[in-house]
């Protein structure tokens, strides 16, 4: 149980470092200079995000035997690994959804949607689907959503110019394509192969 609230925490936390929705939370905390109301959009926006793609991982789950589900998290982990290495940007639509709602609004409506098919919404899925611990693995996401965008949201821009993106890029794709192998060994091991 301990194990799907700490690999969720920090997979999403590595993988959300330079992700759109850490730059969003750089424009809403330039923007409103309201912190802790961005913070609160931020925990109810991942919270609700989280908690569905939580609940569509589980329920995927059960459509296949273990062994082609750990294949199938497997190649989407790979994936994802491989998507990590992408630089994300926000996009001028993203940006101009930020208006006059108040903080609490606005970052809960704009982090809700640039969290819609994004790798950590992807992550959580194939986490849920892995992990028998939905509301651990929600709580972990969403923790590693915080640890990423709260201190962005605190120091603003400080912190975003300081930190290596590219050597954080790489240890969350590490991070993934490890769980992408150690869920091919299990497919392998389930499946009788190995």
């Amino acid at each position: 149980m301990l194990e799907s609230l700490l690999v969720s925490t920090g997979i999403v936390a590595l993988a959300e470092i330079g992700d759109k929705t850490q730059l969003l939370a750089l424009v809403l905390a330039a923007r409103f200079r309201k912190p802790w109301p961005i913070v609160a959009g931020i925990v109810v926006a991942t919270l609700l995000n989280h908690f569905i793609a939580g609940v569509v991982g589980n329920w995927v789950a059960g459509f296949f035997t273990p062994a082609m589900l750990h294949a199938i998290l497997a190649i989407a982990f790979l994936a994802v690994a491989a998507w990590t290495l992408i630089p994300d940007k926000l996009d001028e639509d993203e940006a101009s959804r930020v208006r006059y709602r108040g903080a609490f609004i606005t970052t809960l409506i704009t982090f809700f949607i640039a969290e819609m098919g994004d790798k950590t919404q992807i992550a959580t899925v194939m986490l849920a689907a892995q992990y028998d611990y939905l509301l651990m693995v929600v709580a972990g996401t969403t923790l590693g959503m915080l640890i990423a965008n709260v201190p962005v949201v605190l120091a603003g821009n400080f912190a975003a110019d300081r930190l290596p993106l590219t050597l954080i890029h790489r240890l969350a794709a590490a991070a993934f394509a490890l769980l992408g192998l150690y869920a091919g060994y299990q497919a392998l091991r389930l499946a009788g192969i190995w």
